[in-house]
C-alpha cells in the first residue's frame, strides 16, 4: 500500500471486513448443517463488531481514540 497514509488503513480494512462479513453470510445460505450456518453467523457479527471498531478509530469517535 504504498503511497496511503496511516489514516487509510483503518478505512481500507473496514471496507475488507464489511466484504468478509457479506461473503460469510452469502456462504451461510449454501451450507445444509445448522451448526456450521450458526458458525457462519456468528463469524459475521463478530467481523461487523471489528468494522465498527475501525470506523470509530477512523472517525475518533471514541474517547479512547482521541
Amino acid at each position: 500500500m504504498a503511497g496511503k497514509t496511516t489514516r487509510n488503513y483503518p478505512r481500507d480494512m473496514g471496507q475488507k471486513l464489511d466484504k468478509m462479513s457479506h461473503e460469510l453470510r452469502r456462504d451461510m445460505q449454501k451450507l445444509g448443517d445448522p451448526k456450521c450456518r450458526t458458525l457462519f453467523e456468528t463469524a459475521a457479527e463478530v467481523i461487523l463488531g471489528l468494522k465498527t471498531a475501525f470506523e470509530h478509530y477512523d472517525a475518533e469517535s471514541e474517547q479512547v481514540w482521541k
